[in-house]
């Protein structure tokens, strides 16, 4: 009988194991129906942030770029006109 009561018990709580182990992996969909699991996703949103950083740096890098331009275009000016 104990012996019958521990085996019950340990289908009962592998049971609930297989469980909450599938409620931890909860999946995702995206626009086309497809499920993406959790890792899937973290490497989509890492890729997503890399790609912004660079856009944001070669922006940042065309912004000090024209910056110099018109400082250097108003220091002729200056140059220019105290001649």
């Amino acid at each position: 009988m104990a012996t019958r009561f521990a085996v019950s018990r340990l289908c009962i709580t592998r049971s609930r194991s297989i469980e909450s182990t599938w409620r931890a992996t909860r999946c995702f969909s995206d626009d086309r129906g497809r499920i993406l699991s959790e890792e899937e996703r973290a490497a989509e949103n890492v890729y997503i942030q890399k790609m912004e950083r660079e856009r944001l740096a070669k922006l940042k890098q065309k912004a000090e770029k024209e910056k110099a331009e018109k400082e250097k275009q108003s220091s002729d000016k200056k140059t220019d006109g105290s001649l």
